[in-house]
């Protein structure tokens, strides 16, 4: 009997050993990641910077070499590989993150300045026109567009077609097609904003760059100083 009382006690306190470990792993690793996390010493820098250290990148076998307060994640400052690149800077004097402006990078305003510029890997191999043509023209009510705005020729999604809160807008700066959709204004999308469709800028990589709606009458500006931009970071 003795015996059997002694398995039986051994049996109903052995259920506490196995939550009661897998509670103490987890508070050490807890303390251990709360310790390296509050070390003295460098740390990597968060996410926005005002430095403008240079940064060596290369974009689907592209070199650019850009100031990091033009990027806008901290992972894309150690430079190196990539396939994609996030960039910000301020419209109209195309300047990257600083402290004094960090209200205005932050911001989300309908009239907020900050343009994003994307750079991804891209093989399509598709100019604007055929971007044109065989994305966007099948969804469109008329296929020959209208006048719009800012000397844009204006095009209308049909209903249900996914793009139907967009307005598409193309329009020819220098010998550059540019296509711009555009968010309408709702309720629930207070501050729309127009982005510029991928354009080609080497083999397997195009860039797109994104401002608020109620700059479109300036699309023209946005488009050269976006290419004014790449082009001065672009190294090979």
């Amino acid at each position: 009997m003795g015996s059997k009382g002694d398995s039986e006690e051994i049996h109903r306190h052995s259920g506490w050993l196995i939550p009661a470990g897998f509670l103490l792993t987890i508070v050490a690793l807890s303390g251990l990641f709360l310790g390296w996390y509050l070390r003295p010493g460098p740390k990597a820098p968060a996410a926005p910077t005002g430095r403008s250290t240079m940064v060596q990148v290369t974009v689907r076998g592209t070199l650019f070499t850009i100031p990091a307060n033009y990027m806008e994640s901290s992972a894309a400052r150690t430079g190196g590989e990539m396939d994609s690149l996030a960039l910000w800077a301020l419209f109209p004097s195309w300047r990257g993150y600083s402290e004094e402006d960090a209200r205005l990078f932050t911001g989300n305003a309908p009239d907020s300045p900050v343009i994003r510029l994307s750079l991804r890997g891209d093989t399509s191999d598709l100019d604007q026109k055929a971007r044109l043509e065989r994305i966007y023209m099948p969804y469109m009510v008329d296929r020959k567009g209208a006048a719009g705005p800012f000397g844009l020729t204006q095009y209308n999604f049909e209903k249900n077609s996914g793009y139907e809160r967009n307005d598409l807008f193309v329009g020819q700066s220098g010998k550059v097609l540019v296509l711009l959709l555009c968010e309408r204004e709702s309720a629930d999308l207070p501050s729309p904003n127009c982005l510029a469709i991928d354009q080609t800028l080497a083999k397997n990589l195009s860039f797109s760059y994104r401002f608020k709606r109620a700059y479109l009458a300036r699309w023209q500006e946005f488009s050269a100083g976006a290419e004014t931009l790449i082009a001065k970071f672009k190294k090979s």
